[in-house]
């Protein structure tokens, strides 16, 4: 497990135009305590971690994990939505921007789409039938390479169809307009085309 670095510490006490001994007064420590954490002579304690994230406007998930994370889509457009898969549990998580998710104790990246041009096992295909998308994809449905999850995300919505080893690689969606069609990949990641 990752635990938060006196580095970390600093640049966000900084960021937030605090002084060490301001920061101090936050938690009830003194502010050579704070020194010494920024100088790697010493930890904050477990028990006031969650106090620490708080006073420099941070998840306790950011801060150990050494990074900050923006939600740079702050207009909340769903085309803009981003995915956290669990390569452990399967969990699926969708987000409106990025942010700091973990699951079964590993904070888990936002997913990068490809786009484009794809191996013909990833191959999105969409038609039109009766006001709705009829997605598939030529993907094999093993227990151990499966598409995990087909999403349409417009501006206004994003639906989401959980998917299963031994099941057709298929979905319908009502028709909602302009976005992008998703599907997961258990082996190669997400890929993404403009619908």
């Amino acid at each position: 497990m990752n635990y938060v670095t006196g580095e970390m510490i600093r640049i966000l006490r900084e960021k937030n135009n605090m002084t060490q001994r301001q920061l101090a007064e936050k938690l009830n420590v003194s502010d050579k305590t704070v020194s010494k954490w920024e100088t790697g002579r010493g930890l904050p304690d477990i028990s006031i971690l969650a106090d620490l994230a708080a006073a420099l406007n941070i998840s306790v998930a950011e801060l150990l994990a050494g990074e900050c994370v923006e939600n740079e889509n702050r207009s909340s457009n769903m085309k803009k939505a981003s995915f956290y898969v669990c390569p452990i549990c399967g969990n699926i998580i969708c987000t409106v921007g990025k942010g700091a998710f973990s699951c079964c104790g590993i904070l888990l990246p936002p997913l990068e789409a490809e786009e484009g041009e794809t191996d013909k096992e990833h191959e999105i295909s969409v038609e039109t039938i009766d006001n709705e998308y009829y997605v598939s994809v030529s993907h094999d449905m093993k227990k151990s390479h499966f598409l995990s999850f087909f999403a349409y995300a417009t501006a206004g919505t994003v639906q989401m169809v959980k998917l299963y080893p031994e099941q057709n690689a298929e979905a319908r969606f009502a028709k909602r307009g302009h976005g992008y069609i998703y599907a997961f990949c258990n082996r190669h990641g997400l890929y993404r085309m403009r619908i």
